[in-house]
């Protein structure tokens, strides 16, 4: 039995290429893939080969944003059967390191990650026709959600896994900078929060649309109205948190100054070393706190898009077909166009 698989071999040399896959072995389930999102991580490699210390190495398949139909289960398998639909979890926790005995299982010593070249050999990813994948990595979608509104489970658990450490959410003001997959899923799980205001600034005005659709209460061309913050620094900053999704510096800035004294700034952007206002963070007393992808959220990201109580359809701004990968990575590397392009396999 062969895949097809989307393999990078350096900066925008993608190819389609068929390997060998076997079947499940015991704990394990062989996924027929139907969607898959291309994430930043997933553009960052396309481009320019990696982003930070992380280089691609040798070549990987990318993808971690995957969703299918399960096509046979191996031995000592429970709770799922062939033909079940269910969004694949990308992380695999060694559940035996220091950090995974405490709880914190996204800060694995061992973690592998579909589609990261972190570890070498790298991890490869999902974008392909089938996939191997532990039983564990499974959560199941019922009829009526499509693989491509579960392929999007991963991004949104990145979202609720910020909010749970942002603390309670309901009656507050939020500020979210950047409008892509990440800023306008937050935006989402603010409203379903209940969060009382949501502003969402972004430099293009297609994704703060959807930014609109997915619950912001304001959105903000920061390009276009530069001055358009400055009523929320009054008084010290009227926001209680801030979602920090660009991972630019003027928009942490930006968070630093309209948020209140005692105010909580969450940093989600992943980018080299910024500039900050250190006296405004330290005068304020702000708390300015890191989130890095997630566990247990990633199920309950799954039900509430099953449930549709958070309703991920508008994000996807365009499906294409495994062989035409390179305009699926070109268009979603235009922000004016889209804010999240996901790639179909064959399912039959």
């Amino acid at each position: 039995m062969e895949t097809r698989v989307c393999r990078l071999y350096a900066p925008h040399d993608i190819r389609i290429e068929s390997q060998p896959v076997e079947g499940p072995g015991a704990g394990e389930v062989l996924v027929r893939i139907g969607a898959g999102g291309i994430c930043g991580s997933d553009l960052h490699y396309y481009h320019d080969g990696g982003f930070g210390p992380i280089r691609v190495r040798e070549p990987i398949i990318l993808g971690h944003e995957v969703a299918g139909t399960i096509a046979a289960v191996g031995d000592a398998v429970e709770g799922l059967s062939r033909g079940d639909r269910v969004a694949l979890n990308p992380s695999r926790p060694c559940n035996e390191c220091t950090y995974c005995r405490q709880g914190l299982r996204q800060h694995c010593l061992n973690m592998r990650f579909y589609g990261s070249a972190l570890r070498f050999p790298h991890e490869q990813g999902g974008f392909r026709d089938l996939i191997v994948a532990e039983a564990f990595q499974c959560v199941k979608v019922g009829p009526e959600t499509s693989l491509a509104e579960a392929a999007v489970a991963e991004p949104l658990a990145v979202c609720l896994h910020a909010l749970a450490r942002a603390g309670a959410v309901k009656g507050k003001r939020v500020l979210v900078t950047g409008a892509g997959p990440i800023g306008v899923l937050t935006a989402a799980a603010c409203a379903h929060a209940g969060a009382a205001e949501i502003v969402v600034t972004d430099l293009q005005d297609a994704v703060l649309e959807v930014a609109r659709a997915m619950g912001a209460t304001k959105t903000v061309n920061v390009a276009r109205e530069a001055d358009a913050l400055d009523p929320y620094c009054a008084d010290k900053g009227v926001f209680d948190l801030a979602f920090e999704c660009s991972a630019a510096g003027p928009a942490l800035s930006s968070a630093i100054r309209s948020v209140r004294p005692q105010g909580t700034i969450l940093q989600l952007g992943v980018t080299g070393e910024l500039p900050i206002p250190a006296n405004l963070l330290v005068g304020k007393e702000i708390h300015l706190i890191g989130s890095h992808r997630f566990d247990p959220e990633f199920a309950e990201a799954v039900r509430l898009i099953d449930r549709r109580e958070i309703d991920v359809r508008p994000i996807i701004s365009g499906s294409y077909p495994l062989e035409e990968a390179q305009a699926a990575f070109a268009r979603a590397g235009d922000r004016s166009q889209a804010v999240k392009v996901q790639l179909t396999f064959a399912e039959g």
